[in-house]
């Protein structure tokens, strides 16, 4: 879907920038529940990119200048902003052929796992647009502690308020 929607709203649009806010699960004890993450890379064992325009890397990134913006703010308003891979999967609900958590991180460079951000990478870079990947950390496979429903509709504040006096602050 990501890839769809920001391939639109860059080409039909005139988009320049997007900043993708979403929920993550942790890798990482370094990574806890309502941390919020900056996304340095994607590793994707995706399909998109080659099937998109014959890109082969398994690794895409985010706009630096989004991203030191993104970074400049969450000093500014006193957030810490933890800086990672993320690990961009494509099927949420899995069967990992017998691999645990701690070796797909392994394997990825992951220290968290989302669906969207590697799609939303290859997009941007493709266009020579601008995108960066802010989660927040709803659940970990470390601690096993997951957010409930409720809390997810609450939690996200601090994430929301980054990407949006961000944004303000691009333009």
């Amino acid at each position: 879907s990501i890839g769809i929607y920001s391939y639109e709203l860059y080409t039909q649009y005139d988009v320049e920038n997007i900043i993708r806010i979403g929920s993550a699960g942790s890798y990482t004890p370094r990574l806890d529940i309502l941390d919020v993450v900056v996304a340095d890379s994607a590793y994707s064992d995706s399909s998109f990119a080659i099937t998109h325009n014959g890109y082969k890397d398994k690794v895409n990134y985010p706009s630096k200048t989004l991203n030191d913006a993104i970074l400049a703010k969450a000093s500014d308003l006193g957030i810490n902003a933890k800086l990672c891979r993320v690990h961009s999967s494509d099927i949420f609900y899995t069967d990992t052929n017998g691999e645990t958590f701690d070796q797909i991180a392994k394997r990825t460079g992951g220290e968290c796992v989302e669906m969207e951000s590697f799609a939303l990478f290859h997009t941007a870079n493709y266009l020579q647009k601008h995108a960066a990947c802010l989660l927040t950390i709803s659940d970990s496979f470390v601690s096993e502690k997951k957010l409930p429903a409720e809390d997810r509709q609450k939690s996200f504040r601090t994430m929301m308020q980054l990407a949006l006096e961000t944004a303000i602050a691009l333009h």
